[in-house]
């Protein structure tokens, strides 16, 4: 099991992420089509810079929903390898099968 601190952390970010994302998104457009000169660009990057380090998408790491874990972790199920395994094993995930050959 994950640090509560940790896991909270990581909803903290995930937080900031979605307030700023419309903000981010629209400074890059605006650096990418509407500039014309480099000073423009630049005061886009500085303002792009200005923006909390947290709120930027790759900072966030995806953790299991029910242990926290951050690493070895499958999309689909939103769990980690250990859990993954121990639920396949006991029939609670439909259409996981043990694979044989």
């Amino acid at each position: 099991m994950a640090k509560k601190s940790l896991i909270q952390r990581e909803k903290k970010r995930q937080n900031l992420e979605k307030k700023t994302k419309i903000l981010r998104n629209s400074l890059k457009k605006k650096k990418i089509t509407e500039t014309s000169s480099l000073d423009e660009k630049w005061e886009f990057q500085k303002k792009l810079q200005s923006l909390p380090r947290n709120s930027a998408p790759t900072r966030l790491h995806r953790r299991c929903f029910l242990t926290g874990r951050p690493k070895a972790n499958y999309r689909d199920f939103g769990l980690s390898r250990h859990l993954l395994r121990e639920m396949a094993h006991a029939c609670l995930l439909p259409g996981v099968t043990k694979s044989s050959w």
